[in-house]
């Protein structure tokens, strides 16, 4: 099990998790390919015993710590890329790059990563087996971790292939400094989706020549909220939410098309397919009852994000030693959010946490959210995020 120690010297290491976690914050890039990012981490790795394969297809880095004394491959991963977000926090190191922000906590995991991995260095003789660093770009909807994947992420040491995972990832609606883990589903199946509902135009003020989409759409609406809430088991629930809906160009004038996307969220395989299917079924069966048509494009993103029950109670019992046994909880359900963690953890047992960061002086139920132009992390986390990384990888590899 962890020992003060190790959260001492986190916190000993603390400005310069600081440091990089400010840089990257100043600088943030979005997608698969962060070449400012990409630098910078190299740059940090640099200066330890790693090993590193960067990408082909992406900025991923790969890196490769080994112990004193065979063993398994344990894993650790942080996610690199921001959001296309303006800052508005007024933070003295907010991004300086328009239109781009780390609004969802991933300078943290990176700048965390990074100090475990300086902790990991300080401690080979400790272990018994291999530690890889996962470092990916594009977690905001672009898949990253599976472009790692298919590079071979779980072969970076081919005579000792991964054979566990853990992953951190920080919220600023959670008290800050608690860890939360939970077995099972810990985050939902994300599914995008995209109707257009084919009438026929006219003039508005004569809507019995034409055939009119927009009435069409908004009933569209309101039958997959009705669907959800009559036909989906509250014990496999599911969120189907509509967010844009576009149709015509002026007041008088109906339009021939509307236009409408939304997503899907999930914890189960069959309800997901389910919900696929329903929101076909739903839009192609109310247009047909106004004689239109609909075409309907399903594009599949992440999967469930599902816990080892093992992994999550090591989570679990690992954070109470090293952090208080206050500040190491049981999360009661999970995020409808999505995490493409989840493809690592449908080929490894492994576990993702969740660390709480609302900044000083806030109540979590009101402080700016992930994803916020507004949001805003507290810091003092990043070495008990570095520590819980490090005392994962030690327990796993303890030999």
């Amino acid at each position: 099990m962890p020992t003060p120690e190790l959260l001492a010297g986190a916190r000993a290491d603390a400005d310069r998790t600081v440091d990089l976690r400010r840089r990257l914050h100043r600088h943030p890039e979005i997608g698969l390919h962060l070449p400012r990012t990409h630098e910078t981490v190299l740059e940090a790795l640099a200066e330890l015993p790693v090993e590193v394969t960067v990408g082909k297809s992406t900025s991923s880095v790969v890196g490769v710590l080994r112990g004193a004394r065979p063993g398994p491959t344990y894993l650790l991963r942080a996610d690199m890329d921001g959001l296309p977000v303006h800052e508005d926090t007024g933070l003295p190191f907010a991004s300086e790059v328009p239109g781009a922000m780390h609004a969802c906590g991933h300078d943290l995991h990176t700048a965390m990563l990074l100090g475990a991995a300086r902790l990991l260095a300080q401690r080979l003789d400790e272990l018994a087996g291999q530690v890889v660093l996962m470092l990916q770009p594009g977690e905001e909807g672009l898949h990253g971790a599976r472009f790692m994947l298919e590079e071979g992420l779980l072969d970076a040491v081919p005579s000792a292939p991964v054979s566990g995972a853990f992953a951190l990832h920080v919220f600023a609606t959670q008290p800050s400094g608690v860890v939360s883990v939970r077995p099972g589903p810990m985050m939902a199946a994300a599914d995008q989706w995209r109707i257009t509902v084919r009438g026929r135009g006219g003039h508005a003020s004569m809507p019995h020549t034409a055939a009119d989409p927009v009435p069409v759409a908004a009933e569209i609406v309101l039958a997959l909220q009705a669907m959800v809430t009559r036909r989906v088991d509250v014990f496999d629930p599911a969120v189907v939410t509509v967010a844009h809906l576009a149709a015509g160009s002026t007041d008088n004038v109906i339009p021939d098309t509307a236009f409408l996307e939304g997503t899907i969220r999930t914890l189960s395989a069959a309800r997901r397919a389910d919900l696929v299917a329903a929101v076909r079924r739903v839009a192609t069966h109310v247009a047909a009852a106004h004689e239109m048509t609909v075409d309907v494009e399903h594009r599949e993103g992440y999967p469930v994000t599902v816990n080892d029950a093992v992994a999550a109670e090591q989570v679990r019992a690992t954070a109470a030693a090293l952090l208080g046994a206050g500040r190491s909880t049981v999360q009661p359900v999970p995020l409808m959010g999505a995490e493409d963690f989840a493809y690592v953890l449908q080929r490894v047992p492994g576990a993702m946490a969740f660390l709480g960061a609302c900044p000083p002086g806030e109540d979590p139920a009101t402080a700016a959210g992930n994803h916020s132009n507004l949001v805003v992390f507290d810091e003092a986390v990043l070495p008990d995020g570095a520590a819980l990384y490090a005392a994962m990888a030690l327990r796993a590899l303890a030999g």
